[in-house]
């Protein structure tokens, strides 16, 4: 009877263990769905202002106010996702990593670059609480020949 009890006791704890864990986590991944559809809105935000022709020192006033109000809101879109568990990371630069990362093409490795290295991101990964929510598309270096 002793046997059956303590089995009964243990098995209770890890029922409340792995309740809790579940828990946990369906409040940190709840907003998963909604998180997906926010980011394509800051990823659309951040084409529209790489649209708008380069900064140069003759252009028009209204183009500079409205660069510099389409950036304003961008910062401020970016530091309320962050604030929210959701994380931009820009691949460039980073070896490839089949877990952050889909390639969407390959070009030859430019000098002192590794092979298997990010060279171009066409997208950016962006992650809700660590977890992947969106891979970044890129162009990955590949080796001679």
């Amino acid at each position: 009877m002793r046997d059956k009890w303590l089995r009964s006791e243990a098995e209770m704890q890890n029922l409340r263990t792995r309740t809790q864990r579940e828990v946990a986590d369906a409040r940190a991944y709840a907003t998963q769905k909604f998180a997906s559809d926010v980011v394509e809105a800051a990823e659309n935000l951040r084409r529209g202002i790489e649209a708008l022709p380069p900064a140069a020192e003759d252009e028009p006033d209204l183009l500079t106010k409205l660069r510099a109000g389409f950036e304003g809101v961008e910062r401020s879109f970016q530091g309320i996702l962050e604030r929210n568990g959701v994380q931009r990371h820009d691949p460039k630069g980073q070896p490839f990593d089949p877990e952050k990362h889909q390639a969407m093409a390959e070009q030859p490795a430019p000098e002192g670059v590794a092979p298997g290295t990010v060279l171009h991101g066409w997208t950016s990964a962006w992650t809700l609480n660590g977890r992947l929510l969106k891979p970044a598309m890129v162009v990955v270096a590949k080796a001679e020949g």
